[in-house]
């Protein structure tokens, strides 16, 4: 069964995420702490993650950098209640798999997550 992280500064909205994907048979680790999230990810393979753009102590684009330098095959999914053309062009170019817009659309969610765990390495 694949490893699914999420990071978000709301722990409600986490939860909520967990919520949806574990339906879908998913199993999720939620942080609202960068740090622990990082280290989770240093400590277990983690196919997909989901991470906020406004995060606590940094931003998300800073946390997929220092994501991508410790597993550089997580598929990332980007999420933020605030886009703009410039945030999703620097999280491409950094790597990042996939963009949601909150609120969080739950079959857009399950359906990029299925993208995700499908796509090729």
């Amino acid at each position: 069964m694949e490893n699914i992280l999420v990071l978000d500064d709301v722990l409600d909205a986490a939860i909520m995420i967990k919520r949806i994907l574990e339906r879908k048979g998913r199993r999720v680790a939620v942080f609202t702490e960068e740090e622990e999230a990082l280290a989770f990810l240093g400590a277990h393979p983690v196919e997909v993650a989901i991470l906020d753009i406004r995060l606590k102590k940094m931003s998300g684009i800073t946390m997929l950098q220092k994501l991508k330098q410790i597993s550089p095959h997580t598929r990332v999914i980007m999420l933020t209640g605030y886009p703009t053309l410039e945030t999703a062009r620097q999280a491409r170019q950094l790597g990042a798999f996939d963009y949601c817009i909150k609120p969080i659309d739950k079959k857009d969610l399950e359906d990029k997550v299925a993208k995700a765990l499908a796509a090729e390495v």
